[in-house]
């Protein structure tokens, strides 16, 4: 497959932006390269723009290279530059299914780029016929969020590698949820589909949302665009140390999630016992998708009592349903007893 054939030719040709730290290795003497204050260190110095140290960390527990990894101010920055890599404005589109992370729909229309939407199937079920059905030659991107937003189910994966294995140009899979589910992560497929963007983020399984560190797997060559376009110091010191730290508690992080799932499994109990409840979707996420009798007055009553969900009414096929995030065991327990007095 030729990478190059998707990529914008004004991309292609991008001289990108060095800076002295990209082109020195190794610990220096003096730095007097960048113009910045001598005193103050280490947070006087720019930060290392390959953010080299954590990426060796995230490979290691990932099992990818770090040189199939790129690090973005949340999941939306390299959302953002796969658009402007690969679609040309006012003559590319990209595919994605529908409902789905409202994102991807956003930053089309920023960069001035047709989006066209594929309904999912019952139970929001991934039909790639279909989705291959809506492409054409200026076609350069399919987006997939598995497990999704707001469904909360993992699509098929023969549905996704027919995809793959079929469409000529990028398939992004955003996986923000994927820690929840019971099911492999794509990143092992990387070296079998050069035309793969898997997405990740530590906003949910990490609890770093605040902290705006996402993730973009793909071949050196796909990278080597992503880092061509990217600003030279997209992720702070702060963020690159914070982040680091928290990787050393993957024993802390993985009893956190057991707990979520296992809070899942009791909400969704309490959810079907309840009377306003009409359906709760099966979920491989950290939240629920239920529909309810009233969404609209629900939610109301709901915010009035201090209880914030999403209310995903006006969502395709989302009719009367709120999407309710996973709580602390008091969250959650709050949430039920508020919902126990709605009709």
């Amino acid at each position: 497959m030729n990478i190059a054939a998707f990529v914008r030719p004004n991309i292609l040709a991008l001289k990108p932006y060095s800076c002295a730290r990209d082109e020195f290795k190794g610990e220096a003497k003096a730095f007097l390269d960048a113009n910045e204050n001598p005193f103050g260190a280490p947070y006087n110095r720019y930060p290392d723009p390959r953010q080299t140290a954590l990426k060796e960390k995230i490979a290691r527990l990932k099992h990818v290279r770090p040189t199939q990894i790129m690090l973005g101010n949340g999941s939306d920055e390299p959302i953002d530059l796969t658009y402007r890599i690969f679609c040309e404005p006012g003559k590319d589109n990209a595919v994605g299914i529908a409902p789905s992370y409202g994102m991807y729909s956003v930053c089309a229309d920023i960069n001035n780029v047709e989006y066209r939407e594929v309904p999912l199937e019952e139970n929001f079920e991934l039909n790639a016929r279909k989705v291959l059905a809506a492409t054409d030659c200026n076609t350069k991107v399919i987006w997939c969020c598995s497990p999704n937003n707001p469904s909360g189910n993992l699509l098929n994966r023969n549905e996704l590698r027919v995809l793959l294995n079929e469409f000529n140009g990028m398939v992004v899979i955003d996986e923000a949820y994927i820690d929840f589910a019971s099911e492999a992560s794509w990143l092992g497929e990387l070296d079998n589909y050069p035309n793969l963007i898997v997405l990740q983020t530590f906003s949910k399984a990490w609890a770093m949302a605040s902290v705006r560190c996402g993730m973009a797997f793909a071949s050196e060559e796909v990278l080597e665009y992503y880092n061509k376009v990217k600003y030279p110091y997209n992720i702070n010191l702060l963020t690159q140390e914070f982040v680091s730290k928290r990787l050393d508690e993957v024993a802390e992080t993985r009893s956190r999630i057991d707990i979520l799932l296992q809070e899942r499994t009791k909400l969704i109990v309490s959810l079907q016992q309840l009377p306003c409840t009409r359906k709760v979707y099966p979920t491989d996420a950290n939240f629920v998708l239920v529909e309810v009798t009233d969404a609209n007055g629900i939610y109301k009553k709901l915010v009035e009592e201090a209880i914030v969900v999403r209310n995903r009414h006006t969502v395709l096929k989302c009719g009367n349903c709120l999407r309710i995030t996973v709580g602390t065991p008091e969250e959650n327990k709050l949430l039920i007893e508020s919902l126990r007095t709605m009709a």
